[in-house]
């Protein structure tokens, strides 16, 4: 199963058997924490802009190093969500070097960060199309 695949699974079941996607799933529609917008303008504001902004355009997505993924989630954000699968924080930092990148890219089809709005819209759009 494509990872694609994997997050409309997870919409329309209202969860995954994926515990890091259903972390990564929370973060960018938690408003808290600024949603899909405040986890790229994390990354932006670290250093890595030219990653973060590759994965919402339209062209190739560039790939991230696990120190990469830590530098640009912050020690706070990683260490909670470490904490919460139980897991080592290189474990999810490892795997979300993997995973987010196709996550941002699914999110933003039209090579922008959409608002709290339309993320939520998009979201349940996708869902429906399962349903």
């Amino acid at each position: 199963m494509g990872l694609l695949d994997s997050v409309l699974g997870s919409l329309a079941k209202g969860g995954s058997t994926n515990p890091l996607l259903d972390g990564v799933l929370s973060m960018v529609n938690d408003p808290a924490h600024g949603g899909l917008e405040g986890l790229v303008r994390s990354f932006q504001d670290r250093g890595l802009g030219g990653i973060v902004d590759s994965w919402v355009s339209t062209g190739k997505n560039l790939p991230i190093s696990a120190d990469q993924v830590a530098q640009g989630l912050g020690s706070d954000q990683l260490a909670s969500l470490a904490s919460k699968l139980g897991m080592s924080q290189g474990d999810v930092s490892s795997q979300l070097a993997q995973l987010l990148p196709d996550v941002v890219d699914k999110l933003t089809p039209d090579g922008r960060v959409p608002d709290m709005g339309s993320l939520g819209d998009l979201l349940g759009s996708l869902a429906k199309r399962l349903g």
